[in-house]
């Protein structure tokens, strides 16, 4: 089998993607789905770390909005990313990967505080890694901490799970019309306001060079064939 077209990843789920099509909560078939094509990644040597969101169980945004506490609605959404973590790592583990939860807040009865070099070290050992509780600090998205946590363990590229296949100029649910972009810049990105992912993410991949690819995660095979080089799927954005 030939190379693969990147040998370190960051992987951004949001929490929504992992309701299915359910309402609220935690599909077991998304996140078995989930396991069997990060394993198909994992089994041609390519390391494999991931962020994920908590929108299925909590929003501190928008209690903020109704008069909750901005901040302890922040902290109380970092909760919830850890218990998507926690069942990510249980789907990882049932299809015979090893896989570590590190958390930004301390919850060690559960998983591992974040460490840079012991996060570094887990990949090295083929090891999935699940990132849990954003940045630890309110005030900044999972999109925020997956372009952080990118950076900081020196992925070859970030990929931004979705339901549809790419980035629009507008969206396609609502407009047949909707381009799809193959590639972009991410000063297009931000001038044209696609709505890839916030600013400060996309100023932070931009600023450090991080490759990002936005694909939709439903596709059985899809991250398999971007990670082996296969441009045609989702759509690029690069510096």
């Amino acid at each position: 089998m030939s190379q693969p077209a990147y040998q370190r990843i960051l992987l951004k789920l949001s929490g929504e993607a992992l309701m299915g099509e359910q309402a609220f909560g935690i599909s077991p078939e998304v996140t078995n789905f989930l396991a069997g094509e990060i394993k198909a990644v994992v089994d041609i040597g390519v390391q494999v770390a991931l962020v994920v969101g908590g929108g299925n169980i909590f929003r501190g945004e928008g209690l903020a909005r109704a008069g909750m506490d901005r901040v302890t609605g922040d902290q109380m959404g970092m909760l919830a990313t850890v218990i998507n973590a926690l069942a990510l790592q249980d789907a990882i583990e049932r299809v015979g990967m090893q896989a570590r939860v590190q958390s930004a807040i301390r919850i060690n009865e559960v998983c591992e505080d974040f460490i840079r070099r012991k996060a570094m070290r887990h990949l090295e050992k083929g090891r999935v890694l699940v990132f849990a509780a954003g940045t630890g600090n309110p005030f900044f998205t999972t999109d925020s901490a997956a372009a952080l946590r990118a950076v900081e363990i020196e992925a070859d590229l970030m990929l931004k799970a979705t339901k549809v296949d790419g980035i629009y100029n507008a969206d396609p649910k609502k407009d047949p019309h909707a381009k799809r972009y193959d590639e972009v810049t991410y000063d297009e990105a931000l001038g044209k306001r696609l709505g890839v992912m916030d600013q400060t993410a996309m100023v932070l991949c931009r600023d450090h060079g991080m490759k990002l690819c936005v694909y939709d995660m439903s596709a059985p095979g899809a991250l398999l064939k971007i990670v082996s080089g296969d441009a045609s799927i989702g759509t690029r954005v690069n510096r």
